[in-house]
């Protein structure tokens, strides 16, 4: 049984490790050539420390939300990952399986196995959704986001921070080569605001841009009547240098200004994390990294473990800081302060010994 196999994160985090192979492990938890992006996405979290209030009653804590209209769990999502398959059999039917177990959303990647409609068939129950690299011309995208309504999904993603591939050298160094030839890639580079245009004039399914990452891209996607912005520097593996995520998401939430929810991801390992957004304005945190540990070290079972004790770390830290209900967090509970690690992708794992440096 996963509940009593797995009493803290670091454990499924060294699990997974035990189970994978070297490639596997490195196209985890490594990024975009010097992968300085990943680890100011860790940074960037650790910088931030929490200011507790006290005397308050938190007797009964809610971790739960709303999300597009429907309540969930924790505001958790599982992101979408492409290569599922690497990290069990299953692949995306797991990871819906364990979103419908939980009761989060799911968000499925067009690039992840078994696709789209075999996983709808799988989990029928599911909170999903869907996401779209572009990889061919306007009649291509429309035919998928027709796929996704078809399919039951809630809402429409296109990535938008990947019009070229990025140089991942622990692959590269070790001649793993993914996707260097995938048809129609560059459709990807010809994707522009025009795009999210026509798909808004359409189709009434709700559509996500993933990949926001500055105030200014965050007010045009506004103006083009974007329904959620997705605050993301694709976990570090696609522009390196760039900056963390969690210190880009005070500018989105500032320039959203309410109207819209806001997703992030990059870096969120724990529950302190995911408080830790909430905090700052965002709606929902986005496990991509955590999401393939809990499927490699355990499948679904694994992945619904992963999420139970992400819920036992926020209901701890929301009864520490004197808030009964996510919706009272405010920025009042946010502080600056200099971290105490050198920012690593598993950063969030003091107690875990495992080297996360390549393997060549």
């Amino acid at each position: 049984m996963a509940e009593s196999e797995f009493l803290t994160l670091h454990e499924l985090v060294k699990k997974a490790r035990q189970k994978l192979n070297h490639d596997d492990w490195d196209y985890l938890v490594g990024g975009a050539e010097t992968e300085t992006t990943v680890k100011r996405n860790r940074l960037a979290l650790d910088s931030i420390a929490f200011r507790p209030r006290v005397l308050r009653d938190v007797s009964l804590i809610d971790t739960g939300a709303r999300f597009l209209g429907s309540p969930v769990r924790l505001p958790v999502l599982l992101a979408p990952v492409g290569g599922l398959e690497n990290f069990t059999q299953e692949a995306g039917v797991a990871a819906a399986k364990a979103a419908e177990e939980f009761g989060v959303p799911q968000m499925l990647s067009s690039v992840c196995e078994p696709g789209l409609e075999a996983v709808a068939q799988a989990a029928p129950g599911a909170n999903r959704m869907f996401q779209l690299y572009v990889h061919g011309d306007a009649g291509w995208v429309d035919a998928m986001a027709e796929r996704a309504i078809a399919a039951g999904c809630r809402a429409f993603c296109l990535t938008v921070d990947t019009a070229l591939y990025s140089r991942r050298e622990r692959d590269l160094a070790k001649r793993n080569i993914r996707r260097d030839s995938v048809p129609g890639r560059e459709f990807q580079r010809q994707l522009d605001w025009n795009d999210v245009a026509r798909l808004k004039r359409k189709f009434a399914i709700p559509l996500i841009l993933k990949g926001i990452a500055t105030a200014e891209d965050a007010t045009l996607a506004l103006e083009h009547g974007v329904d959620v912005i997705y605050v993301s520097n694709h976990g570090g593996r696609q522009l390196d240098h760039g900056r963390g995520a969690m210190d880009v998401l005070p500018e989105i939430v500032a320039a959203a200004g309410g109207r819209v929810p806001i997703i992030v991801d990059g870096g969120f390992n724990r529950g302190t994390d995911i408080v830790k957004a909430i905090a700052a304005g965002a709606d929902m945190v986005a496990l991509g990294r955590m999401q393939c540990v809990g499927l490699a070290a355990a499948g679904q079972a694994g992945l619904v473990r992963l999420l139970e004790l992400l819920e036992q770390e926020v209901l701890n830290c929301l009864g520490l800081l004197g808030v009964a209900s996510l919706d009272k967090l405010d920025r009042t509970y946010l502080h600056p302060a200099p971290p105490v690690d050198a920012g690593r992708t598993l950063g969030a794992f003091p107690l875990l010994t495992l080297d996360e440096q390549s393997f060549y």
